[in-house]
């Protein structure tokens, strides 16, 4: 089976927190620690944290990641 792996970002806020919860409800496992750095553009805090999964169909470059 092919492993996929995303990287999901967002500003430090709850938001991300669902971003990666949701990608966990959906078979996705975390994949090393979170990161997190500050923007100093927008003034802000963002977090990063790549996920792995496992799937059945061949890994294509234009498929959807977030849609398996």
């Amino acid at each position: 089976m092919p492993l996929i792996y995303r990287l999901l970002t967002e500003d430090d806020t709850s938001a991300f927190c669902h971003k990666v919860s949701l990608a966990l409800s959906k078979g996705w496992t975390l994949h090393g620690a979170p990161s997190i750095a500050f923007d100093p553009t927008r003034g802000v805090m963002r977090c990063a944290q790549g996920v792995t999964k496992e799937i059945e169909a061949d890994y294509h470059p234009d498929m959807k990641l977030g849609e398996q």
